[in-house]
Formats: structure tokens, sequence, C-alpha cells
């Protein structure tokens, strides 16, 4: 570890700079910039004696974790995929502990996070492609093997979820904010009527594999209509394809309280035009993150945790979106299935979203039918 002492971290990584400088070879540093819009670990801008760099602070992953992820990303560069190959320290280490605090080092990239709303169709296809594209670089050099068993994501019971929502209605101020407890309120209607929703086993269909774990336009860099880095590789792990392709339209796509059906499609097929991820796998993906985001309350959690305001407007937002799908299903799978959905009208009694039967098989590529 090198050795500095701790200090006050409100204004930046003063006291570290030196001796993070020396270690990756920065030269002197003639600028330091904090970047604001991060919601876990804290990033700079600094410009330096031999170039511009992003510096990041981890602080919500264990840095062995980090280590791991980021020596993927070099092999990834190679190959050409738009991800930021980190710099390696003095000891060829690619993270730096400073004053019981561990640092990453990457090269700037200019470029623009913009929403999946923003894209044009033919952009939206092209990123549904580079998932694609990552997830096979993912197989050739993910950090390890890939079990024969696919990983099983839990399935919270409506009850269990009834009584989270209790808890938390609990927790909200004695003047309470309104609108966190009339969602809550609502929600609680939800989980009582589509209790039998609740999707079967706790195993997803489909293919799975080494997968970033939270592509989405935040994370996404692009200048000139084209993606020009990913980002935050933090949650880099073992997934169901169909889980990260599901989220990630559900993210980009689910934007003012409604999914944009037609870029979800153009996406979903893009994706497809690289993966063999069949419509039944697809379908039991979206039911189960639908399910998630009906039974899931972390963005309310973190804001009375943190007091922090902008996790407490996720809440809202994510559960303007949740009611808008609940209400809609047909017209959801449809797109997500990449056909251009034809009705957009509300139903009077929202379908429970369908579940699918398809076996589970693991990682399957187009021309590879031997995986």
């Amino acid at each position: 570890m090198l050795g500095v002492t701790d200090t006050a971290r409100q204004d930046g990584p003063a006291a570290a700079l030196p001796a993070l400088s020396d270690a990756f070879g920065l030269g002197e540093v003639r600028d330091q910039r904090f970047l604001a819009h991060g919601l876990m670990n804290r990033n700079w801008r600094l410009v330096t004696a031999t170039g511009v760099y992003a510096l990041k602070e981890i602080t919500d992953v264990p840095l062995p974790r980090v280590r791991r992820n980021l020596a993927v990303l070099v092999d990834l560069a190679r190959e050409g995929i738009p991800v930021p190959a980190p710099l390696v320290d003095a000891g060829g280490d690619l993270v730096a502990e400073v004053g019981g605090h561990g640092y990453c080092v990457l090269p700037w990239v200019d470029g623009e996070h913009l929403q999946g709303t923003d894209l044009p169709l033919d952009q939206v296809r092209d990123l549904g492609a580079l998932l694609g594209r990552l997830h096979e670089g993912l197989r050739r050099h993910g950090p390890g093997p890939v079990p024969e068993q696919g990983p099983a994501a839990k399935v919270r019971d409506a009850a269990e979820a009834d009584r989270a929502a209790a808890a938390l209605m609990s927790r909200l101020p004695a003047d309470p904010d309104t609108a966190a407890a009339e969602a809550l309120h609502s929600r609680r209607g939800l989980l009582a009527r589509y209790a039998g929703a609740r999707p079967d086993g706790d195993v997803p269909a489909g293919p799975y594999g080494w997968t970033h774990g939270d592509f989405q336009y935040r994370n996404l860099l692009r200048r000139d209509g084209r993606v020009v880095a990913v980002l935050d590789w933090d949650r880099l792990g073992i997934r169901p394809y169909g889980e990260e392709v599901a989220r990630t339209a559900q993210v980009q796509f689910g934007v003012g309280g409604a999914f944009d059906l037609d870029r979800v499609a153009a996406f979903c097929s893009g994706y497809r035009s690289v993966i063999d991820l069949s419509e039944d796998d697809l379908a039991d993906a979206v039911q189960r993150l639908w399910w998630k985001r009906l039974t899931d309350f972390w963005q309310l959690e973190f804001y009375l945790d943190r007091q922090d305001p902008a996790f407490g407007e996720m809440f809202l937002t994510d559960e303007a979106l949740l009611n808008w799908w609940t209400e809609h299903p047909d017209e959801v799978q449809a797109a997500y299935a990449a056909h251009q959905p034809t009705a957009r009208a509300v139903t009077a009694a929202p379908a429970t979203p369908p579940r699918s039967p398809a076996p589970r098989h693991p990682c399957r590529w187009r021309g590879d039918p031997s995986r």
C-alpha cells in the first residue's frame, strides 16, 4: 500500500494525487475536476503532463473484484471493443491503494451520455448488436470459466415484498413524502392483485455467461453516432443474457413513464442478430424483470438510507413505468420479441406476463452449433 495518510474527502483526493501520479506515471497534475454525476463511486477528470485521464476512487466494490474486472478490459480493448484499457501502476497492479482507499486510472474518452430515446432507430439496432458483441468478447475473455449449471435468481414472494413495503412506509418522515407514500400504497395494491403472477422457479431460461451488469446510457459514451466507451465494469458477473437484454432495454427505453416500444424492438433485433436468444427465453427474462421491479424497493431504500434525493426521484420515475408496464404486458412482450407493435391502447384487464417453459441451456452462438 502506498504510504499516504487519509484526509477529508470533500474536495477530492488532493493528498493522494502525488502518490497516484508517481504510481501510474501520470506526471505533474495540472488540473482536476470532480464528476458529480456518478451515483456510486467517486470520479475525477485529471489533466496531467502526460495526458488526460479518468481517476476513480472505488467505494462500493471489493478491490480484488475490481482488479479482476479491470483485467478483462485489457483483452476486450485489444479486440476493438470500445472499452478504455486501464493503466497499470509501477508494481504491475491495476489498482493503487492510498490512505485506505483504492484508485484506478483510465484514459479519458471524450463523448456524451445520451438516453436511448434520443437515438435514431439505426443507432438503437447498433447498440443491441454491440451488447451482443460484448457478450461474445466476454465468452473469450471473461475472468473465469462459465459453470455448467446456470445461475439461480431469487424470486421474491409477494407477501415478503408487501412486508418490506410496510416497513418502508413506517420509515417515511412523520410529515411524509406524499408522493412516496402514495406510490408505496399503490404498489401494495399491485402486489395483492398480481401475487399469482410470480415466475416459476429460481433458474431463468436461456443462455448465460459473463455480462457487463449495468449496460445503460449512464455508462456509455457516444460520439459521432456511435459508442466510443463502455464504462463502469463493477458489476461484471455471470447472468442470463436475457436478463441483461431485458434490463438494458428497460433502462434505455423506459422513459417518461412508458416504454418506447419501437426502440425496444430495434434494440432486441440488433442483439439477436449476433446472439441466438429465442423469443421464449427473452419472454421469460422480461417477465422476471417485471416481477423484480414489482417486488423490489432498492431506490427508496437508498433514498432513506443515504438521504440522497436522486434515488427518491428514481423511485418515482420507475414506479410510473411499472404501472404502465403492468397495464401493457402483451405490447411490451411483443416489442422484446422484436415484432413492431401495432396495438398501443390501454387494456381494460391487464394480462399476466407470459411464462416460458423453455429449458435451460448454456451459451449458443450464431454460426457455432457446438455451444
